[in-house]
């Protein structure tokens, strides 16, 4: 009896290529809807990085939403943080 194979991961060919600027917020300049279909992971100097709100591989750095200040309108405040950036797929 021969056992069908099922993919049950994307292959490699059927991911969307991660763009080198990419922003989590709707309202940013730089969302892409297709990104966040599948999982990825953002790294800055070696370390995983969860909550980055946006990221530009190119010039090197993510924004992080503070912990507890706020701006104006409510939403955390951004903190910029710089080095080697390294996009995957989880």
């Amino acid at each position: 009896m021969m056992m069908k194979k099922t993919a049950i991961a994307p292959t490699l060919t059927s991911l969307l290529a991660l763009p080198d600027r990419l922003a989590a917020n709707p309202r940013s300049l730089h969302p892409v809807a297709e990104s966040f279909e599948h999982e990825s992971g953002i790294g800055v100097n070696g370390k995983a990085h969860a909550n980055v709100e946006e990221h530009c591989i190119r010039e090197g750095w993510v924004t992080i939403p503070s912990p507890k200040a706020r701006e104006c309108y409510g939403n955390p405040m951004q903190i910029a943080v710089k080095g080697t950036v390294g996009v995957f797929y989880a």
